[in-house]
């Protein structure tokens, strides 16, 4: 999907996502994935207080404004995973996203868990990062959802953004059975920390790495889809892709603009992972992993003494 400025109306981008549903239904898309903060521009890149916020949340979903995509889909039978800010009827704010099935009802609803950025904002940046400041870690944790037989009751997750950089994330995934990962991200084609060892070429091999890499390691399908292109002047990435579960790249975006990818996903290319070298239950030994789940931060081993070294 291609950007979205802070001056488009939601009435605009919800204009374009419908055609996007259209095509990808007239081409024979059973399941749309649209990017993370699918409705509005990436909005965490500007400091923004008060009311003026609360205008890129969503309060409920669905809702009057976005309540024609769910409508269009219903009618055209194609269900979706999109990405939206939520907040919630107690105050709390999330980077959620939803599946939604070809009948409309949502299969589930995920909340982003690994926020990248910070708090404050940066004296010195010409734009932030503040998924920390705008949102809430997500608490729902990893969950898997069982498709019904429009998507051949296949096992399926949900990611946002950051999330697809940290395999823990996929394994919990993984270790559910999944067989489709469906992924949003809005991802600065820069490094939005600051510094220059980081451009748009070299974010878009990582943000493929990842998916190729933890699709194969999981045995699983994996839709990774972006908002792209230059926002309100800042860049992101593109890289949309879709990856099979032994990690090859079965198609992927070739602009930055609003595009439609379709593939069909044979879920039984699954089993050969499954089944043989990504057979969990034979192999692995998670009683010598507990370090990933003790421990957040790096702690260094002491320097060996003389002694110890003869």
């Amino acid at each position: 999907m291609g950007p979205t400025q802070k001056a488009d109306t939601r009435e605009h981008t919800l204009e374009r996502m419908l055609n996007l549903l259209e095509q990808a239904a007239t081409r024979g898309a059973k399941l749309v994935v649209f990017p993370e903060l699918a409705f509005t521009t990436f909005f965490p890149r500007w400091l923004i207080e008060g009311e003026a916020l609360d205008h890129y949340y969503e309060q409920s979903m669905p809702n009057p404004a976005v309540q024609p995509l769910f409508d269009r889909a219903r009618v055209l039978g194609v269900g979706f995973y999109v990405g939206y800010a939520e907040l919630t009827s107690d105050g709390q704010r999330f980077n959620c996203s939803i599946l939604v099935d070809g009948a409309g009802t949502v299969l589930g609803r995920y909340r982003k868990v690994h926020l990248p950025g910070s708090v404050e904002p940066r004296s010195d940046a010409r734009y932030q990062q503040l998924e920390k400041r705008y949102f809430e870690y997500g608490n729902l944790g990893f969950p898997a959802f069982r498709a019904g037989p429009d998507w051949h009751r296949a096992i399926m997750g949900m990611m946002i953004c950051n999330d697809r950089r940290w395999p823990e994330a996929w394994r919990v995934l993984g270790l559910q059975g999944t067989e489709l990962v469906c992924i949003g991200y809005n991802s600065a084609a820069y490094d939005p920390n600051g510094g220059v060892t980081e451009d748009a070429a070299l974010r878009t091999f990582h943000s493929t790495l990842v998916t190729q890499a933890n699709a194969y390691m999981n045995a699983t399908w994996a839709i990774s889809v972006a908002k792209a292109g230059e926002e309100d002047g800042s860049g992101l990435i593109g890289g949309s892709c879709i990856v099979d579960p032994n990690g090859r790249i079965v198609v992927e975006a070739k602009t930055l603009a609003d595009e439609v990818l379709v593939a069909d996903l044979d879920l039984d290319l699954c089993r050969q992972g499954k089944d043989k070298m990504f057979n969990f239950g034979a192999h692995r030994r998670p009683e010598q992993y507990a370090l990933i789940t003790e421990r957040a931060g790096v702690v260094e081993p002491a320097a060996a003494t003389t002694r110890e070294l003869i």
